[in-house]
């Protein structure tokens, strides 16, 4: 039986000059230092799908396991302790 552990995901959709999405992607390569997730970084600006999806709401933290919104605007730190446990 194969025991392996799939590793959390999660996706910030944001935008440059964002200082919303600099203060989550800044809060989330700390808690990397401590818990193990990938973080990908998405410019909506450069998709015109995610600028119309997301383009108000950035930043937005996508839990890519769950196929999920976790947060938008400011990171939830409980939501994402509750993700990665």
């Amino acid at each position: 039986m194969n025991n392996q552990v799939i590793p959390k995901k999660f996706l910030v959709y944001g935008r440059e000059g964002c200082h919303l999405c600099e203060e989550m992607i800044a809060s989330l390569r700390e808690l990397q230092q401590k818990k193990q997730f990938e973080l990908d970084i998405i410019n909506v600006d450069n998709n015109e799908q995610l600028t119309q999806l997301y383009g108000e709401k950035v930043p937005v933290l996508f839990a890519v396991n769950e196929n999920k919104e976790l947060c938008h605007y400011f990171l939830d730190a409980g939501v994402v302790d509750t993700y990665l446990s």
